[in-house]
Formats: structure tokens, C-alpha cells, sequence
């Protein structure tokens, strides 16, 4: 049985967002899209989502205001994060932060974050180490961490691009046949 996208007699602002990206798979495609990805395909084959899902995901997404989907160029459109998408960010670190803490994973982050400016790390409130600034996900570059797996030629176009420290709302650089 397919469950209701709504949350009938919750009128909390947490039910209304839930509403919009409570579901599977929801927060790891606005994650991808944080990282860059861009279309249906790479989305498709980094999070090894069923496609039809992810077709539902992108739609409602599109939707209610967090990505746009754009020309890209040739026949195939592209997900942009919408300015609403990116104020998602600060729910995205601080989840992301949350598993680190409670749900590590071997040998340390798969991923690591440095503000742009000063190459500094970037502490699970969001704030620079060096300067003391908020960052914001425009400022932020993603870099490999201790705990990614070393790159194989079985590596997804996605997952091979993340091996490379990488700005984040900016196109990865995909190779492997994805244009």
C-alpha cells in the first residue's frame, strides 16, 4: 500500500516540509543536486534509484519549487536547485552531520567540507574553522574524506567526479559517457 504524501491533521510547519521532501530517496537526489549533478541519468545511476522513483522524486520536486528542470543542451533537460532548493542546505549539512556523529562510517567521512575562501574545514554548524563566518552552500567546496573508498573503474560518472574536491551548486565534471 502506497502511503499518502501528506500528513492529514498535522498543520506543523516540520509536517508541511516533510510533505515536500519526507519521502525515500528525496533528500539524497537534493543531495546529489547540491553536489551537482544534473541529469536524470547521472541522478539514476549514483544513487542506483529505481527510475520510475526517481522520475515521481524529480516531478514533485520540480513541482513544489526546488528544482527547475532546464534545457541542457541537446534534446535532454537538466535539475537546477531553485533559490527554495538551496535554503534546504542548512537541513542537508545538519542531517549529514548527524550521521557522522551517530552513524559513522568506517575509517572517518566519506565526504568533507571547506569554505572557499580561506581553504579552511568547515565545523557541523556551518561555520568557517579559520574565519568564523557562516557558509553558505555557494562557498562551499566537497572534497574527499578519510572514509571514501578508493576510485574503481566500476565508479559511476558521479562517484568518480567526487574523488575530486569539487565546488558545490556548480556542474561536476562527468566523464564516462555522461556529457
Amino acid at each position: 500500500m502506497t502511503l499518502p504524501r501528506d500528513y492529514r491533521g498535522q498543520t506543523c510547519a516540520l509536517s508541511r516540509a516533510m510533505e515536500v521532501v519526507g519521502e525515500r530517496w528525496t533528500l539524497l537526489i537534493v543531495r546529489d543536486a547540491f553536489f551537482g549533478v544534473r541529469r536524470f541519468a547521472d541522478f539514476a545511476g549514483h544513487l542506483g534509484i529505481p527510475r520510475a522513483v526517481l522520475t515521481d522524486r524529480l516531478a514533485a520536486l520540480t513541482e513544489a519549487g526546488v528544482l527547475d528542470r532546464v534545457p541542457g543542451g541537446g534534446r535532454r533537460a537538466v535539475y537546477v536547485l531553485t533559490p527554495k532548493g538551496i535554503r534546504l542546505w542548512p537541513a542537508v549539512r545538519a542531517l549529514s552531520a548527524w550521521g557522522e556523529e551517530h552513524r559513522p562510517a568506517p575509517g572517518g567521512p566519506r565526504r568533507v567540507y571547506r569554505h572557499t575562501d580561506d581553504d579552511a574545514p568547515v565545523a557541523d554548524d556551518g561555520r568557517c574553522t579559520a574565519c568564523g563566518a557562516p557558509v553558505g552552500a555557494g562557498d562551499l567546496l566537497v572534497a574527499p574524506g578519510p572514509g571514501l573508498p578508493a576510485p574503481s573503474e566500476d565508479d559511476d560518472p558521479v562517484t568518480a567526479a567526487l574523488h575530486r574536491p569539487h565546488r558545490l551548486l556548480e556542474p561536476l565534471p562527468l566523464t564516462k559517457g555522461s556529457p
